[in-house]
């Protein structure tokens, strides 16, 4: 078999996210384990890059930095907008998410200010610019089906 012709694979990973000081930021223990087909847009290249090669019941220290996770911080994604943008919001509070519909793609917003008429919001995702460090076991490898590849997910 032409190795170019092997069908991606789904991985099935469960993990924990920590910050640079060892503060737990988020796990799948306790839930359902974080499945991807590799190579998918969907999941940051820094764990893709990790599990490449491994095999199931490998446990993986993982140090992803902001280029293979959500990008540095972008400053010009932070925007004051008016409040009249929040029409119906009773109680506006920083904090606050908030999905737009502009151009081509919806985004998610965060209220990060609020200065009586304007409001600061940051279309950043919330790790941009974070160095992440994950605790990564694999519980699961196998080939994608067609319907998978076809779908772009893994279908369980």
């Amino acid at each position: 078999m032409d190795v170019s012709q092997a069908k991606p694979e789904v991985f099935t990973v469960h993990y924990v996210l920590k910050n640079k000081i060892g503060e737990l930021v988020d796990t799948s223990e306790g839930s359902e384990p974080l499945h991807f087909i590799y190579g998918s847009p969907d999941i940051i290249e820094g764990i893709q890059k990790a599990v490449k090669d491994r095999n199931v019941g490998d446990c993986l220290e993982v140090t992803v930095p902001p280029a293979m996770a959500y990008g540095e911080h972008n400053p010009e994604l932070i925007r004051k907008v008016p409040r009249s943008m929040f029409e119906g919001v009773e109680d506006l509070q920083i904090g606050m998410k908030f999905q737009t519909n502009t151009g081509d793609e919806a985004k998610i917003v965060q209220v990060v200010g609020i200065d009586g008429n304007l409001v600061k919001v940051d279309a950043n995702h919330p790790l941009a610019g974070f160095t992440l460090y994950f605790d990564l076991e694999i519980v699961g490898r196998r080939e994608a089906t067609e319907d998978e590849i076809t779908q772009g997910r893994p279908l369980f």
